[in-house]
């Protein structure tokens, strides 16, 4: 299973105006090896994904979309109630 987490690592190594060389260089690993990881061509070792982390300043739950539905509201609860209630009035 391909992780798909290269777009989320670019896109914070951009927002801290980081250049891939230098990345690379604090992970350690070789700017090629990191632009893989980037490309979602590599998965990061858990060392490499570890300092990451660290350097882009992500969270491990956030880049590997983990508890993403404890993200759901309690507006949102409420919503999906209320399409479950009109599904069935109109069913």
């Amino acid at each position: 299973m391909v992780l798909k987490i290269g777009k989320k690592i670019r896109d914070a190594r951009e927002d801290l105006e980081l250049s891939q060389e230098y990345v690379a260089e604090l992970i350690p690993m070789t700017q090629s090896g990191y632009s893989k990881i980037e490309r979602d061509v590599q998965e990061p070792s858990l060392e490499q994904l570890k300092r990451i982390c660290e350097i882009l300043k992500l969270s491990a739950d956030s880049l590997l979309s983990i508890n993403a539905y404890s993200k759901i509201t309690e507006k949102d609860l409420e919503l999906l109630k209320e399409a479950k209630a009109l599904i069935k009035k109109f069913n």
